[in-house]
């Protein structure tokens, strides 16, 4: 069966390709000038690559070459004993001889010899710092994720390809060999690296006096691959899911962090969040005319965390949570009113003063992951006794 790849030109054609054929289709004439390019998407090239380089099939170009460069040949410094040497044939030398045009869209590659999460979030944080230019700003960038690459053969050829299409490598290699490797090939083939474990296990190997072992996380020589980390963070998440929305109030006190708030504060969410990390977390919300558990007064006040939050955004939130719920404009309820939601804010805001060891965290315009921060940062500071400004002060 015939795997078909869809293959931008240089005018931005799409032509369509089998896999089992020696030789493609021929690639439509280009548009005139006068019309519009059609857009490919991105997406399925992503997609499309990515098959074709874990297959082993040879890409194409994106921007045929329209000459060739003549250069001398330098021959490169021989690389150390223990670095595998990779062989620079004739198709290295051809995808390293370049193109004076570049591409529209930019490469990464990300290698990693286990999951690639370190890497693939290391990358995905720095992308964050060009928002502004990314995508439909003029920079598009295409990530590509290698994972579980445990031998030099297919380093190679994932550097190989990258050599190709003018990527940017970004590794996390935990044999040293191997990382060795990847800098050695990326050097003689031009293809432009960062090694994101290297550096800092090395900082830390410096500082404990300790060699790494060199073995990826879940390698088989490791002793322990599933840890007592991994199943208190199995057990606490285990733990959230039962106490959401305040239920089981008696077992709050064995929870690690206690969040309240009103509806729709994100206190389900962050509580997830939170014990994927390892914390036991329990959440009660406050509702006027409920009663509030007394165990929430009588566990450590320390664990106690309160969530608030815009009215006009928590009205909107709301709104949309009543649409999904089928519940009309029109309806009775009160649940999206302006007054209520003012006024349950108002109740809240009124607990918090009365409690003003609870840190009253806004959440408004804020990412789960950024509350977490907040969280974690006043946790640890009251666990270890640390020097912190007001509690009673809005995060």
């Amino acid at each position: 069966m015939s795997v078909w790849q869809l293959c931008p030109n240089v005018h931005g054609v799409t032509a369509i390709r089998g896999c089992n054929q020696s030789e493609p289709k021929a690639v439509s004439e280009p548009p005139p000038a006068s019309r519009s390019r059609p857009r490919v998407s991105p997406q399925l090239n992503r997609w499309s690559r990515a098959r074709s380089i874990r297959s082993g099939r040879k890409l194409d170009r994106p921007v045929p070459r329209t000459q060739t460069l003549e250069s001398s040949p330098a021959t490169p410094l021989p690389p150390p004993s223990h670095v595998f040497s990779p062989p620079l044939d004739s198709d290295y030398a051809d995808a390293i001889d370049g193109d004076a045009e570049s591409t529209a869209s930019k490469t990464i590659y990300i290698v990693s010899d286990g999951t690639g999460w370190t890497a693939e979030h290391c990358v995905n944080a720095a992308l964050g710092q060009f928002d502004y230019c990314l995508v439909d700003h003029g920079c598009p960038v295409n990530t590509h994720l290698f994972s579980g690459i445990d031998d030099a053969e297919k380093l190679l050829e994932i550097i190989r390809q990258a050599a190709k299409e003018g990527a940017l490598l970004v590794y996390t290699l935990a044999d040293p060999s191997m990382a060795s490797s990847a800098n050695q090939a990326c050097k003689l083939w031009g293809v432009p690296s960062t090694d994101v474990l290297g550096p800092i296990t090395d900082a830390i190997a410096s500082h404990l006096g300790v060699s790494p072992s060199g073995l990826p996380r879940g390698a088989l020589g490791r002793s322990f691959r599933l840890s007592d980390d991994y199943f208190r963070r199995i057990e606490a998440v285990e733990f959230t899911i039962k106490q959401d929305d305040g239920a089981s109030p008696g077992n709050l006190d064995k929870a690690d962090i206690v969040l309240t708030g009103v509806s729709r504060t994100g206190k389900t969410p962050l509580s997830i969040y939170l014990a994927q990390k390892g914390y036991k977390v329990a959440n009660v919300p406050l509702v006027m005319g409920v009663q509030i558990p007394s165990t929430l007064f009588q566990v450590d006040q320390k664990k106690v965390f309160g969530l608030t939050i815009n009215p006009v955004v928590l009205q909107s939130i709301r709104k949309a949570r009543a649409k999904t719920m089928g519940l009309s404009p029109e309806s009775r309820t009160n649940y999206f009113d302006m007054d209520y939601v003012r006024g349950e804010l108002e109740f809240a805001g009124r607990l918090f003063a009365q409690n003003p060891s609870w840190p009253v965290i806004d959440v408004t315009e804020k990412a789960i992951e950024e509350t977490a921060a907040v969280v974690l940062r006043l946790y640890h500071d009251k666990k270890h006794k640390c020097t912190m400004p007001r509690i009673s002060k809005r995060y």
